[in-house]
């Protein structure tokens, strides 16, 4: 969609049928601006809180990695369970093989 127009309706004016969506793509980029939002708010804390107080133990250096990246891989996983359980209720068209 270009920039500075109306966005389209959810409807298609001339049948009445809702406009498909996909919504694999866009879920997609929901989690990566909520994995960069999340990455770039702890690396602010972090290089606040080396600034203030330093780093002391190597214990510290080793919870970083941990940190940043465990919960959007975390939530990337939930996703894709989530998606995987909706799956189970779709109805499959094929006729049962006898």
């Amino acid at each position: 969609m270009p920039l500075r127009t109306v966005p389209r309706p959810l409807l298609d004016p001339q049948n009445e049928e809702p406009i498909p969506l996909n919504w694999r793509r866009g879920m997609l980029r929901v989690w990566l601006l909520a994995s960069a939002a999340w990455i770039m708010a702890w690396i602010i804390y972090l290089v606040l809180q080396g600034l203030q107080s330093g780093f002391n133990a190597t214990g510290d250096f080793l919870a970083i990695p941990v940190i940043l990246i465990g919960p959007p891989i975390a939530l990337l996983l939930f996703g894709l369970a989530t998606g995987w359980a909706f799956r189970g209720f779709k109805v499959d068209d094929r006729p049962p093989s006898t």
